[in-house]
């Protein structure tokens, strides 16, 4: 009897031992294959994204606080002519109307993101709530769900509230982790009996890397070789703390979950059959998304992050690695606190490895040991950085699924901007690109991976960041010319919403028929922007007449 247990117990590990072993992902398995008919499952969620800062303007208005971009997007020279996004969109002041396009679209939810300096001017809870912006979300929450659209919300899309950079250092201080619990607290507080899918941070790779360590991004800091690394390390642990305020005090009224949103671009090796390049690929994985994801599902950082970071700040003589070290407390705390995975993706590269000597100084990208390689057939509608690559999206849902234990996945952000002067709604390239991204999160899906939502990016063209308004994303036109910002539709509006109706891909003649229709439609479009465009020039090139003043 004893006997038989003991071999019931070894039988139990082997299985455990072979079902782990059959998760490791497959570096050498890239299976590109043709289109895959077919639909999604049943209550699958498809929507839209947006963010505060890209979108709403009214940067002063109704008691808001300054952010860090709003100060960073004010100093010449940093953003691409000189844009700012005090206007915008003006999405503060149309949030009826955008929620009546998403209403005909029929999307099943949105993803938006909550101002904090909006609702804290100052960023601290004890120093003053800023009730006209409780009001603001308030409105816009009960607006959508009026309209049977999920909201889906996002605390923190890069937008600090300025006073704590500089009071404190942002990022770089632990005592954000503090404040940001408590704007966090609020929102709960707030709104949480109508949200049920809060995202802590959206993208907080770009928040370290682009803020701390190459200064492109708001605050704008060149903090070489340590920035990036601390923010990120503090911005992990406010995730976990968020998570376990909500988990204790809310989740139980409130019955929501909490997660995070990572953008992650996927790494290709070059040469399948050299170990090397796949080391270098995972090593460019493990970087970018794993930085984030790893801790939040193991506890700690990924172990080929701490050999490289700790192998270069000993080569630069360092006593100590430049990776923050989380405590064993910490490790616990952190482990765990994620309901579900956000991944915002958007394009591919092929990774090889090169040896970076550590005479080249201290940096996040040498750190690396890797070149990053793009493949000149890859489509490129005129971003300097989004090539169109299907089949890396297949690739990196296939990654996240062995690499976390199967986790609940929302496509956080997915989509293709174009760079082009000249103005045309018929958008072929974005249907292209999201016939073919979308097909690939369906193959992903039929394999087994838990993908429960698709967000498109974005509803709407808006502030690009450091990009200005030169690069667009959005489904719908926005005239950021004309006062009263007018949106108007681009082919993809058409096809996406197909999509969405038939939740999937039915056959090949009705998905050629919707490019079809859709292509047809956004010629009415067209006519009607170039008509209130001439019609704009026209009171523009109006003789100005002015009031005559006698001269005393």
């Amino acid at each position: 009897m004893q006997r038989n247990g003991v071999l019931r117990i070894c039988t139990v590990l082997l299985l455990a031992l072979c079902t782990f072993a059959s998760e490791v992902f497959d570096w050498t398995k890239n299976e590109m294959g043709s289109f895959q008919y077919g639909t999604f499952p049943s209550g699958f969620s498809w929507g839209a994204g947006s963010s505060a800062y890209q979108t709403e303007g009214a940067w002063d208005k109704d008691g808001k606080g300054k952010s860090i971009w709003d100060i960073f997007s004010h100093k010449r020279g940093k953003i691409d002519r000189n844009d700012t996004g005090d206007y915008s969109c003006n999405g503060y002041y149309k949030i009826k109307d955008d929620i009546s396009l998403m209403k005909d679209m029929k999307l099943n939810h949105y993803l938006f993101s909550i101002s904090w300096p909006r609702i804290l001017p100052s960023g601290i809870r004890t120093d003053y709530i800023n009730e006209k912006g409780i009001e603001h979300y308030d409105n816009m929450i009960n607006m959508l769900l009026e309209n049977r659209i999920t909201p889906i919300v996002t605390l923190y899309h890069w937008d600090l509230p300025q006073v704590l950079e500089e009071k404190y250092g942002g990022w770089q201080n632990a005592s954000m982790i503090s404040f940001f619990n408590d704007f966090a607290n609020l929102c709960f507080e707030r709104f949480g009996s109508r949200v049920k899918h809060w995202i802590t941070f959206n993208n907080p790779w770009s928040v370290a890397v682009e803020g701390y360590e190459t200064g492109e991004h708001a605050p704008g800091l060149k903090m070489r070789g340590n920035g990036a690394y601390n923010a990120a390390h503090n911005i992990i642990k406010a995730h976990a703390k968020v998570w376990h305020t909500y988990d204790t005090q809310w989740r139980n009224k409130q019955k929501g979950m909490v997660g995070i949103s990572l953008s992650a671009d996927w790494g290709e090796p070059v040469d399948v059959t050299n170990q090397r390049d796949i080391e270098a690929a995972e090593r460019y994985v493990q970087f970018h998304l794993g930085w984030f994801a790893t801790p939040l599902f193991t506890g700690d950082y990924p172990q080929i992050m701490k050999d490289y970071i700790g192998k270069k700040s000993a080569q630069q003589g360092l006593s100590s690695s430049r990776l923050p070290a989380f405590n064993p407390h910490e490790k616990s705390y952190i482990r765990g606190t994620c309901d579900f995975l956000g991944i915002s993706h958007f394009t591919t590269r092929y990774i090889t490895q090169k040896n970076f000597l550590p005479s080249r100084g201290n940096s996040y990208f040498t750190d690396r040991d890797l070149a990053e390689l793009v493949d000149p057939n890859w489509p490129d509608p005129g971003s300097e950085w989004l090539y169109s690559v299907p089949w890396g999206f297949n690739r990196l849902l296939s990654f996240v699924k062995t690499q976390y234990g199967d986790p609940i996945i929302y496509v956080t952000g997915n989509g293709v901007s174009e760079k082009m002067m000249c103005t045309d709604l018929c958008d072929e390239w974005r249907i292209q690109y999201f016939r073919d991204y979308i097909n690939e999160m369906l193959k992903a899906v039929k394999d087994g991976v838990n993908v429960k939502g698709y967000t498109a990016w974005s509803l709407l063209d808006k502030f690009e960041w450091d990009e200005g308004f030169s690069e667009r994303f959005g489904l719908y036109y926005v005239d950021f010319g004309s006062k009263n910002k007018p949106r108007y539709p681009k082919a993809s509006v058409q096809f996406y919403k197909r999509i969405i109706s038939s939740n999937g891909f039915p056959n090949q003649r009705e998905i050629e028929s919707w490019k079809r229709k859709s292509l047809e439609t956004c010629t009415s479009s067209n006519q009607l922007l170039a008509a209130a465009r001439r019609k704009s020039k026209e009171h523009a090139d109006m003789p100005k007449v002015w009031p005559v003043h006698d001269e005393v």
